[in-house]
């Protein structure tokens, strides 16, 4: 087993009904070998399917796990800002709960934040043409948005591959109630001084289930929110400090991008 601080994985979940099985049995299969002082955290946002039952089934054997529900339904900023809230443990790791990357890329994001000194290590998609043209339309034109508006260098700030410090969660408040949080956090961290960086994994699209992520209200959601936390999330502080990076890693406050990893 790795030597590594205690963890916290938390996964937000609406009508997952199909993947919560799954999700919490990869999850007991990566983080033992990691450390052997972990949780899991579904906080279930008032689904309408299975769920609820499904989770609470789980957690009545499995001790590590545990399940928060909303009474009503908080989007996903709400579940995000539970999930960060309920999170116990050293390190901070938020997934959707349908596992779009390989649970086994954490260990590789945790020597990263080791190698590094990071805060944070946030994941890019190395390729997501799997989505379809309009998503990845919708992707490409936010993310340009977000690295204009805040001057960062962010390949993918709403994929949902984050691993943090605690001490990255407990100098902010988050108060995106949708999908801006994503953007809301990583420049919060970065105008606070921390040391965030960018790795690139491969990416596995949801099978089952509808994504809701790319709709017109989600998106307009997310540009009025940006309007409004626009000028306390933009507000200055310290930079953060550039070091030498491997080959396939990027500073989301440089210009450097990450390479894809060669296969075969």
């Amino acid at each position: 087993m790795a030597n590594y601080p205690s963890i916290s994985l938390f996964f937000p979940a609406w009508n997952e009904e199909d993947y919560v099985e799954r999700a919490v049995t990869r999850a007991l299969d990566v983080l033992p070998r990691l450390t052997d002082d972990f949780e899991i955290i579904i906080v279930n946002d008032a689904s309408t399917d299975r769920t609820k039952e499904l989770c609470e089934e789980m957690a009545s054997r499995i001790p590590q796990l545990r399940v928060i529900t909303h009474e009503t339904n908080l989007k996903l900023g709400g579940a995000m800002r539970t999930g960060l809230s309920a999170s116990t443990k050293d390190i901070v790791v938020y997934s959707d709960i349908d596992l779009p990357w390989d649970l086994r890329e954490l260990e590789r994001a945790l020597h990263l934040m080791e190698y590094l000194e990071a805060d944070m290590i946030c994941a890019f998609r190395f390729d997501r043409t799997s989505e379809g043209p309009k998503r990845i339309i919708y992707s490409f034109v936010y993310n340009m948005l977000i690295r204009t508006l805040f001057d960062i260098n962010i390949k993918d700030v709403n994929f949902s591959f984050k691993v943090m410090h605690r001490r990255v969660l407990e100098s902010m408040e988050l108060k995106s109630l949708g999908s801006f949080i994503d953007a809301e956090l990583v420049v919060k961290a970065i105008r606070k001084g921390f040391r965030v960086f960018q790795m690139g994994v491969d990416y596995f699209p949801r099978t089952r289930g509808v994504s809701t992520l790319a709709s017109g209200s989600v998106i307009m959601k997310m540009l009025r929110e940006l309007v409004d936390l626009y000028p306390e999330t933009r507000a200055p502080s310290a930079p953060v400090t550039p070091v030498r990076l491997p080959p396939d890693v990027a500073p989301l406050h440089s210009t450097g991008a990450g390479k894809r990893r060669q296969h075969g």
